[in-house]
């Protein structure tokens, strides 16, 4: 080759270099909206749960993104909003659609997702990461809104299925008074008809005493009964739960929503490569990974891992890839997560947690599906009037 024709693609290739990328790029931007009601005075001295969390696992999910991202030239901001109330979380809502954001993570109690999710229709796609309710999987569903919390039926049957393999099959079940205690409780129920437990008292905890002073007395006579193998606790917020170990008529371990119990995601979960996740986490809050946290994060992280490789940010597109067999995320618990195409469910393997360490995580061997094992957890698509996919 002469000289001019190497100065000629010396020049192409040095112009190429220069170009500018804009056209390349790609800004993905995703709302947070986080709005939990004031739950009132708390009987006991249980820990508080942070204020910030679900926002700060969305951070991390952010921060990891752009990690990734900054290879593709590929740059992901959230923008978040804490509202005081429904107005306010449906008024973030409005105003982020009115800006374009089409990507959003909440963190609101049911039926705020629900207006939420058909204000949003087809212009936006949802990620629950705090309600719980198995109603928004097995009869409320909305095309347009993905779980990446657990259910509360999950959570149960996780529990349940260790129960069942511990042959621990007769339970003294006490249920709080909140909407939050009967739902956890009744999904509990339905977990104890499925793995073969035998609930032989089913107990309202009615009083309003405090238990600081009182446990020692008032627990044993409260949970005399015929024999049984555990106790199982339905507190979600911690009015009396704390104080039921160690203070049962009989001398029986204690499990559920205080003593051991299931989590989304706890600090004592380290295998897998999930003692890296709990350090960064750490480095970025000042403070422990919690389910919500944990939620928020995989939410931010399948936005992520979807634009990765369709190199698209429409919420449409993520919508499709996500239930499309080529989505799998990688998300520090053993195996590849999905979602569950007739209610959007991200599955997933659930901790069975103390305090300081981990017990097990169901799903079990032994607890078989034709599917996926993971579909043991939680209402299976013949138990869901769902699909939305």
């Amino acid at each position: 080759m002469n000289l001019k024709g190497r100065l000629l693609i010396a020049s192409a290739l040095w112009g190429w270099l220069l170009a500018p990328t804009s056209a390349m790029a790609l800004d993905v931007t995703i709302g947070y909206i986080h709005w939990v009601p004031d739950q009132g005075p708390v009987l006991s001295n249980v820990t508080p749960e942070p204020e910030d969390a679900g926002l700060r696992g969305a951070e991390l999910g952010i921060a990891d993104n752009n990690a990734t991202g900054r290879f593709l030239d590929q740059n992901y901001t959230l923008e978040s909003v804490i509202a005081n109330d429904a107005d306010g979380a449906m008024a973030a809502l409005d105003g982020m659609l009115e800006s374009g954001v089409d990507l959003l993570v909440t963190r609101v109690p049911a039926d705020t997702l629900q207006a939420m999710a058909k204000q949003a229709g087809d212009r936006a796609l949802l990620f629950n990461a705090g309600a719980r309710d198995d109603g928004l999987r097995i009869r409320e569903c909305q095309p347009n809104v993905l779980h990446t919390i657990p259910s509360y039926a999950m959570l149960t049957d996780a529990l349940g299925q260790w129960l069942s393999m511990r042959r621990w099959k007769e339970v003294f079940l006490i249920t709080g008074p909140t909407d939050q205690d009967k739902a956890w409780a009744d999904a509990f129920r339905r977990s104890s008809k499925r793995f073969g437990l035998d609930i032989i008292a089913d107990k309202p905890w009615t009083f309003d005493s405090d238990l600081r002073r009182t446990a020692s007395k008032e627990l044993p006579v409260f949970t005399q009964a015929g024999d049984y193998d555990a106790v199982v606790v339905a507190d979600v917020r911690g009015d009396f739960g704390e104080y039921v170990p160690f203070n049962t008529w009989l001398p029986r371990p204690v499990v559920g929503t205080q003593g051991m119990g299931p989590e989304a995601w706890h600090r004592v979960v380290e295998a897998w490569g999930a003692a890296q996740l709990q350090n960064r986490f750490r480095e970025l809050a000042g403070r422990e990974m919690n389910s919500e946290d944990y939620a928020a994060w995989a939410a931010i992280r399948s936005i992520g891992t979807s634009v990765t490789t369709l190199s698209d940010a429409g919420h449409s597109e993520i919508h499709d890839h996500l239930f499309s067999g080529d989505f799998q995320l990688a998300a520090f618990k053993g195996r590849k997560l999905t979602y569950r195409p007739w209610n959007g469910q991200l599955r997933q393997p659930i901790p069975l947690v103390h305090p300081q360490g981990l017990v097990a995580t169901p799903p079990l061997e032994g607890f078989l599906h034709p599917e996926t094992e993971l579909d043991t957890l939680g209402y299976d698509k013949p138990e869901s009037d769902c699909q939305i996919h």
